[in-house]
């Protein structure tokens, strides 16, 4: 693409060398300096911790045709497009290159706290079984199908650029329809800036990452974007039971159709007379005044939840209701999410990470737990995160478990031992019969073995999906399904 075609419908302040930007082809966008491309185009990305404008001199030597940027490089002879915040700007630049792809496609992003994952695959699921064709793109990377294998990703939601060219090779492949999570930093950086988006789906907001987001308040006007950004036609699906639902509600603009699901509220689709069993969960389901039995193979009250949203959203895209039911009943857990791993005693794996997150899912498995048999909860809690929640993840553990082990997560540069005195400083009482504390996870696991009678039930909690732990020097192959499976199997 031509430089000058690049810069259309870009808001630019200023630009510099730029007598020639017809004549320059431009190849692609980067903003790391060390893997561009000659012809690309790099954009000086100013983020939380480093400035790309440093690396810009490193970028031309390598064959930056040109720069993206927010201020003038003087040792630099190539053209040099000023705009207000490259962070901010970037989607503009993206989605210009790859010509808008979202646009030709129906795009779902589901955003919230808790149960982004799970959600947008049984869409995907309830998409593909209606006979159309449907990639995900999420924490666990994307996918072209539920059939297809995963692809890898850096985050929840990826950074413009190769978003938009995810996109893109989705619309080559005629793939009509894309289940996106939509994180909140996502949201905050404009990660997905020109994207269109069909419809949006709202799980639930509880407390994370307030050390980026500060106050709970950041935290919902960032996930509010999403649904800010809806047009006329497109769909709004919310969890009404959630004390944020209201406002949610309020930010939506007129002509887009919201659909509501809850457990505890009236809504468009609600769900009663739950029964959970090893087997998973059965409910009555009410949908827009329509009665349906619904056998989940999922567990706990979270799962209700996320099968709820997926199939509002299914119903919202105008699927018929019986083939959304039947696609969520024959879908099994996510990677790492209530993934049961050993049965005697009954192991299951988490993804939990928040105090929400962590109480959902000792409260659905205290539901698998057997009389007379104990509740263990192995976790740990994340360096350079939020510290806040320690205590909060520590009390909560305290209080809806038997027995807890405090262990290490990805301590990254933290001193592990300061984070589990965080964790511990919510624990009432640290009584060496029912609270262990071990910062190796892999040996705190190993430890689950002599303390584990064969009808307990243990949630290892905080990892799930993840096969890696972040120290601080150097990062592992870490993945607790394997490392319990070595103890319990």
């Amino acid at each position: 693409m031509k430089l000058s075609k690049l810069m259309e419908n870009i808001e630019i302040k200023k630009i510099v060398n730029g007598n020639n930007l017809s004549d320059i082809e431009i190849t692609g966008i980067s903003y790391n300096s060390k893997t561009i491309q000659k012809g690309e185009i790099f954009v000086c990305l100013v983020g939380e911790h480093t400035d790309g404008h440093e690396y810009a001199k490193m970028a031309y030597e390598n064959g930056a045709a040109a720069f993206y940027c927010e201020k003038e490089l003087p040792e630099i002879n190539a053209p040099q497009i000023i705009v207000e915040s490259t962070r901010h700007q970037i989607a503009d630049l993206a989605a210009n290159f790859y010509d808008y792809p979202s646009k030709k496609i129906n795009l779902i992003g589901v955003t919230g706290t808790n149960g982004k994952t799970t959600v947008t695959h049984l869409i995907q699921r309830i998409v593909e079984d209606a006979n159309k064709k449907c990639a995900l793109i999420g924490t666990l990377g994307y996918k072209l199908s539920g059939s297809d294998s995963y692809h890898d990703a850096k985050h929840t939601t990826p950074q413009a650029p190769e978003l938009q060219k995810t996109l893109e090779m989705i619309r080559e492949k005629n793939i009509d329809y894309v289940a996106m999570e939509v994180s909140s930093h996502a949201l905050e950086q404009n990660r997905v800036g020109g994207c269109d988006f069909n419809g949006a789906v709202f799980t639930n907001l509880t407390q994370d990452h307030l050390d980026y987001h500060i106050t709970m308040n950041n935290y919902f006007e960032a996930k509010a974007i999403l649904f800010k950004g809806l047009k006329e036609g497109c769909f709004a699906v919310i969890n009404n039971d959630d004390e944020y639902a209201e406002r949610f509600k309020s930010v939506v603009k007129d002509g887009v159709k919201i659909y509501t699901y809850g457990i505890k509220s009236k809504a468009d689709i609600t769900a009663s007379n739950i029964d959970f069993s090893i087997h998973g969960a059965k409910f009555d389901c009410e949908i827009l005044g329509q009665m349906k039995k619904v056998n989940l193979q999922m567990n706990g009250m979270f799962s209700v939840y996320n099968a709820l949203a997926a199939l509002s959203a299914g119903i919202a895209m105008g699927f018929d209701v019986d083939v959304c039911i039947k696609a969520l009943e024959e879908t099994k857990s996510v990677d790492g999410r209530f993934e049961i791993v050993a049965k005697k005693p009954l192991v299951i794996v988490d993804y939990a990470h928040t105090p929400d997150g962590l109480e959902n899912v000792l409260k659905a498995a205290r539901e698998l737990t057997p009389q007379n048999s104990r509740l263990i909860c192995l976790f740990g809690c994340g360096g350079d995160r939020d510290a806040t929640k320690r205590p909060k993840m520590g009390k909560i553990a305290d209080e809806n478990a038997d027995i807890v082990f405090v262990t290490s997560d990805n301590p990254r540069s933290e001193d592990p031992q300061l984070i589990i005195s965080d964790i511990l400083a919510g624990i009432k009482s640290v009584n060496t019969q029912r609270v262990f504390v071990e910062p190796d996870r892999g040996v705190a696991i190993s430890m689950l073995k002599n303390v584990a009678k064969e009808d307990d039930v243990i949630i290892i909690a905080g990892k799930g999906h993840e096969d890696y732990q972040i120290l601080k020097d150097k990062t592992i192959h870490f993945d607790d399904r394997e490392q319990a499976r070595k103890v319990f199997c």
